[in-house]
């Protein structure tokens, strides 16, 4: 009796360890329950940074596993005090990491928590947008993220090639863009160095645009707005002026090009969203430590022509640029 007794309770232990190594297992069984919450602020719906979004998410669920991470996309409608208020509700919440996408987005993350790691995307240039001095490549802190930058001497030299006549180059942009105002000045140099004259025509919100793209044809051969949200956002207005005007558009990114331009020296705004998902993806599972993670940028720019605008104004472009989708 007492052996069988014995018997009864190593079985018992038995069953109960059992029962707790059972109990230890993480509910998806794969060693790791974790749910990553990651909140998104997105300034505006555009096309450009409506991909890098996509790109972002699709990235993380490549990684992770979508039953791994919860992302929360949040659109500012293009206001600052909207990135703002959608901000400090992912700081209450607490969520294990913020992606920015835009400049203002990221201005208004960084204002918000020195805690929460921040990936930027779609932004041109961290040290004006963050104003890091002595700039190295990495902001530091909880900070980093991609940037969207096309080379501006290449799109200086693409303007020159495409309208080899042209004296007068017009840039037309938001004066409240950081990350417009950091490109105007830049590729104004180079558009001088080529010998153009060069002449800068700022909008302060969207009221403004209409006037401000008819000075500008009035003064100019060729257009150039660069990647810039608010004229990304508006187009249509801006296509109403220039193209009965006569007046080609060189954009900086592809969303531009399509609704207003001719051309542009074009990045994958997916592939860039893509980027700062896989850069999130190391930050959550700690392979990676946002504080010295240096800002990436695109590997790869294709001439692109908008076909249909380009045969409007008898804009004729080589075989090496490819028709936008």
């Amino acid at each position: 009796m007492k052996k069988a007794l014995c018997i009864l309770l190593s079985v018992l232990c038995v069953l109960m360890l059992s029962g707790c190594q059972k109990d230890e297992q993480p509910a998806d069984g794969d060693g790791s329950g974790k749910v990553f919450k990651v909140g998104v602020v997105q300034l505006v719906q555009h096309e450009a940074l409506d991909a890098a979004t996509q790109g972002f998410k699709d990235a993380l669920e490549q990684e992770l596993g979508e039953e791994h991470v919860d992302v929360d996309v949040q659109n500012a409608s293009g206001e600052q005090t909207n990135c703002t208020t959608i901000v400090n509700g992912f700081v209450s919440q607490n969520v294990d990491l913020i992606m920015a996408n835009a400049t203002p987005a990221l201005q208004a993350a960084a204002s918000a928590t020195a805690d929460i790691p921040i990936l930027g995307t779609s932004v041109t240039d961290y040290a004006s947008a963050l104003e890091v001095d002595n700039w190295n490549g990495t902001v530091g802190g909880n900070v980093s993220g991609t940037s969207d930058l096309a080379p501006l001497d290449s799109q200086a030299a693409m303007i020159n090639e495409l309208f080899p006549e042209a004296k007068k180059v017009g840039i037309v942009f938001c004066s409240s863009e950081t990350n417009s105002v950091y490109q105007v000045e830049v590729i104004s140099e180079e558009l001088k160095a080529l010998g153009f004259d060069v002449k800068e025509f700022s909008f302060t919100d969207t009221n403004d645009i209409a006037s401000i793209t008819q000075n500008a044809c009035d003064f100019s051969d060729v257009i150039f707005i660069p990647t810039d949200n608010a004229a990304a956002s508006n187009t249509e207005a801006i296509a109403n002026i220039v193209l009965p005007a006569g007046v080609p558009v060189v954009a900086g990114e592809e969303g531009v090009a399509k609704g207003c331009g001719v051309a542009t020296l074009s990045i994958s705004y997916y592939d860039l969203g893509f980027a700062t998902g896989l850069q999130a993806a190391k930050i959550l599972t700690g392979e990676a430590d946002v504080s010295t993670m240096p800002i990436e940028y695109a590997k790869e720019f294709t001439k692109k022509f908008n076909e249909a605008n380009c045969k409007a104004l008898n804009v004729f472009v080589s075989e090496e640029y490819q028709p936008l989708d």
